[in-house]
């Protein structure tokens, strides 16, 4: 619902590097690198290692023990970088920024991952991703509920940081108002160094329109990186709504052979 950094890291944490690698390469998305988690300042060594976790019962009784990980693998050398210049220590560093030891995963990727968890039936058995039919829909559930109608976690009962169309950036940008009840975005956005995505799955539960759009731009007019002066309001953001209105007036007006049945997709949410 709001692109947390802390879930990601929890989630890296548990999975561990090397799994979650090896496992996105077994799917088809051979180019992924997850090799960090966000927001922590941390040498490659330290992200190579994630923190032994146990679950307990009330009573204490261990249902769950890992012991720290280390993965030793090394991957593909890459010679990525970007910008006229970024910011390290307070001082401007003329020159590219060296994102080679950065996450890594194309926007192609994305998209497909997005199809593969939407329709999984769709996609060779080898990407599909092990999950039961509840879990999937536990998962399209939350990722379609909007802040605003979240009691827990309590998003609804902060609507100055958190308004119905945060992190819907494509169909409805910056907008702070309430929302059209009969469009449902299903999606995951990002933002960072200046690079703004969204990668969804649109639909009209009321028009039978239904469409994936994927997009990314890069927002940041001064080419200086690292310095969170970036253009996501005034770029990023009206880019992405009328990207994603113009395909949704589009598709309104397409004449479909085959009306889709978008019933699985209507979900009780907290309020």
């Amino acid at each position: 619902m709001v692109s947390d950094n802390d879930a990601f890291n929890r989630l890296y944490e548990f999975l561990g590097q090397e799994y979650i690698n090896d496992e996105l390469h077994k799917k088809g998305y051979p180019d992924v690198q997850l090799l960090h988690r966000l927001q922590l300042s941390l040498p490659e060594a330290a992200n190579r290692q994630t923190n032994p976790i146990k679950f307990v019962d009330a009573g204490n009784k261990v249902l769950y023990d890992q012991p720290m990980q280390t993965n030793t693998k090394q991957y593909a050398l890459r010679n990525d970088s970007m910008g006229k210049g970024f910011l390290r220590d307070g001082q401007v560093v003329d020159g590219p920024m060296n994102f080679s030891k950065k996450n890594r995963i194309s926007l192609e990727d994305l998209h497909n991952i997005l199809i593969s968890l939407v329709f999984p039936d769709r996609v060779p058995a080898s990407q599909r991703f092990n999950l039961t039919e509840e879990d999937r829909l536990f998962i399209l559930k939350y990722m379609s509920q909007l802040p605003t109608e979240s009691l827990y976690p309590p998003y609804a009962a902060d609507t100055a940081n958190y308004w119905p169309a945060y992190c819907k950036f494509l169909m409805f940008g910056g907008e702070k108002g309430s929302l059209p009840k009969n469009i449902r975005i299903f999606n995951k956005t990002g933002d960072a160094y200046g690079q703004m995505l969204d990668v969804a799955y649109i639909v009209d539960l009321e028009k039978g329109v239904e469409f994936f759009l994927s997009a990314v731009i890069y927002c940041n007019s001064d080419g200086i990186l690292n310095d969170d002066q970036y253009d996501y309001k005034n770029i990023g953001l009206p880019f992405m709504k009328n990207l994603g209105q113009t395909i949704y007036e589009q598709e309104v007006k397409r004449v479909k052979k085959n009306i889709p049945d978008l019933s699985g997709l209507k979900f009780i949410y907290d309020k």
